[in-house]
C-alpha cells in the first residue's frame, strides 16, 4: 500500500465516524434490542415440549372427567331435580371451565371449586332437555385440554305450565300486540321473572319491546312504538322443561310467527267531526264523521282493529238499552270494523248522515256515510291504529275492552314487566269484570 492510498482510506474512515457517530450509538440500541428479544424467542419456540402449546393442539380429557348420575356414554333419564356435578379423576388435572347449553342454547349456570376439581351447577336442569357440556381442563404440566358430553334429562312429572301465543298467523296492521295465554297462574315475582325471560319476540327490522303482564295468566307484548311496516315478528317459547316452582315445569307452547302490513292510522276528531286516514304516512282522506252523544259518550284514546265484518245486525237491547224505550233500536249495519269489545265500531251509517260533520248522535259507534265505510273497511286490517281525541267520554282502557296496550307511555309499560321493573302487577284500568258479567259481542250504533 503506498502513501497516498493509505492516506485516502484514513480520510473516508474520518468521514464514516463524523458522519455516523450518532447512529453508531443507536446501532448499538438496536443491536441491543435483538439481543433481548432473542432468548425471549429462544424461550418461546421451547414451550413446546412441557408448557402450553402454541399450535392450539388441545389433550382429550374425557376420561379424566367423572359427570357423576350423568355420566356414561349420552347418558338418558338423568333425574333433572339433582345439579349435574363434575370432578376429575386423581390429582394431575384440574377444570378451568365449563359451558353447559341444552339444545336451545339456554345456558346452565354453576360454580367451580377453589381447587379446580370440581364444579356444581347452580340453577336448576329443564326436563326432558339435551345437554351439551364443554369442560376445559389443565394437566400438571399446563397442557390445556378439552371434554365434551352430553346427555338427557328425564321428562318432568307433576303440573306443566303451558302457554298459547296469539293473534293466529298472518298479516296484521302495525298496533298489533303480541299475547300469551298461560295455562296456569303465575304470581310470585321471581317466578314471573322466569317466565317472562322465556318466552321471546324477535323482529326483523329490530325493535326495542317488553312483555307486560295483564294478570297472572296472561301477557301481552308491545314494541316501544308501533312496529315497522312490512316486518316479521317471531315469538317462541323456551318453557318447555324449565322448573317453574315445586311441582310445576315449563310445558308446550307453539311457535308463531307474523308479519305487518303498511302502517294505517286513522285520527277521529270527536270536537271536529272529522276522521284523517293515513298510510304510511301519507294523508289519504278526510272522511265527515259522528260519535257518541251524551249518555253514550266515544272513548278517547287509541285503538286496535278487532276484526271486520261486513254485516252486523245492532240491537239496543245487547248494550243494556230497555226494549221499547226512545233509545232502542234494531239495525242492519255494513262495512264495520270492531274496536272494542264492548261494542264500538267504525261502520256504514246512512240513517245519521245530514249529522256526519256536524254533531254526535251515535250510541258510541264513528259513524260513516256508506261510501266512506266500504272504502275504510277495504283498506285496514286488524291490528290498524284508530284514535279518537278531543272527546267528552272515558278513556280507552289498557286491557279488557280490546287492545288499548298503546295507551300505557313506555316507563307504564315497562312497570308491568317482571324483568323491567320491580315486579309485575296487574294494570289498572281494566275492566274484564264488568265485560265478562254483560258478554263479549255488544254492538252499538
Amino acid at each position: 500500500m503506498n502513501h497516498k492510498t493509505a492516506h485516502s482510506r484514513k480520510k473516508r474512515l474520518v468521514r464514516l465516524q463524523g458522519r455516523h457517530g450518532r447512529t453508531g450509538e443507536k446501532s448499538g440500541i438496536r443491536l441491543c434490542c435483538v439481543l433481548i428479544i432473542a432468548p425471549l424467542l429462544a424461550g418461546l419456540t421451547a414451550c413446546g415440549g412441557g408448557g402450553r402449546s402454541l399450535t392450539g393442539d388441545l389433550v382429550d380429557a374425557s376420561g379424566a372427567l367423572s359427570f357423576g348420575s350423568a355420566g356414561g356414554g349420552n347418558a338418558t333419564g338423568v333425574d333433572p331435580d339433582q345439579p349435574l356435578k363434575i370432578s376429575t379423576k386423581g390429582s394431575g388435572t384440574r377444570i378451568t371451565d365449563v359451558r353447559a347449553t341444552d339444545a336451545g342454547g339456554r345456558p346452565l349456570a354453576g360454580e367451580l371449586s377453589a381447587d379446580g376439581r370440581g364444579w356444581r351447577s347452580t340453577s336448576p336442569l329443564a326436563a326432558d332437555a339435551t345437554y351439551t357440556v364443554r369442560v376445559s381442563t389443565e394437566n400438571s404440566d399446563g397442557a390445556p385440554g378439552r371434554g365434551v358430553h352430553s346427555f338427557t334429562t328425564a321428562p318432568a312429572g307433576g303440573e306443566r305450565l303451558d302457554v298459547t301465543f296469539g293473534p293466529e298467523p298472518g298479516t296484521y296492521g302495525v298496533g298489533q300486540p303480541v299475547t300469551a295465554e298461560l295455562s296456569r297462574s303465575v304470581d310470585d315475582p321471581e317466578e314471573r321473572a322466569l317466565v317472562e325471560g322465556a318466552l321471546t319476540v324477535t323482529s326483523s327490522p329490530r325493535v326495542e319491546g317488553a312483555w307486560h303482564w295483564v294478570d297472572g295468566t296472561k301477557l301481552h307484548y308491545r314494541p316501544r312504538d308501533y312496529w315497522p311496516a312490512h316486518a316479521r315478528v317471531s315469538v317462541r317459547s323456551h318453557l318447555a322443561g324449565l322448573p317453574i316452582r315445586e311441582g310445576l315445569r315449563g310445558g308446550n307452547g307453539k311457535a308463531l310467527d307474523l308479519t305487518t302490513g303498511d302502517r294505517v292510522e286513522a285520527v277521529a276528531d270527536i270536537a271536529a267531526h272529522t276522521m284523517t286516514v293515513s298510510r304510511n304516512g301519507e294523508e289519504l282522506r278526510t272522511i265527515p264523521i259522528t260519535t257518541g252523544k251524551e249518555g253514550f259518550a266515544t272513548r278517547d284514546g287509541k285503538k286496535v282493529i278487532l276484526g271486520r265484518e261486513q254485516f252486523v245486525r245492532m240491537t239496543g237491547t245487547s248494550i243494556g238499552i230497555a226494549a221499547g224505550s226512545a233509545e232502542d233500536y234494531d239495525l242492519p249495519v255494513y262495512w264495520a270494523a270492531r274496536l272494542t269489545w264492548s261494542g264500538e265500531y267504525v261502520h256504514g251509517a246512512p240513517w245519521s248522515v245530514a249529522s256526519q260533520g256536524s254533531a254526535n248522535v251515535s250510541h258510541g259507534c264513528t259513524g260513516l256515510s256508506t261510501e266512506n265505510a266500504q272504502w275504510f273497511y277495504e283498506l285496514v286490517r286488524p291490528g290498524d291504529i284508530v284514535e279518537h281525541v278531543n272527546g267528552f267520554g272515558e278513556d280507552m282502557a289498557p286491557f279488557g275492552n280490546g287492545f288499548g296496550d298503546w295507551n300505557l307511555d313506555w316507563d307504564q309499560w315497562l312497570a308491568g314487566s317482571a324483568l323491567h321493573a320491580d315486579g309485575g302487577g296487574d294494570a289498572a284500568g281494566d275492566d274484564r269484570r264488568t265485560l265478562r258479567g254483560s258478554g263479549r259481542l255488544q254492538p252499538r250504533v
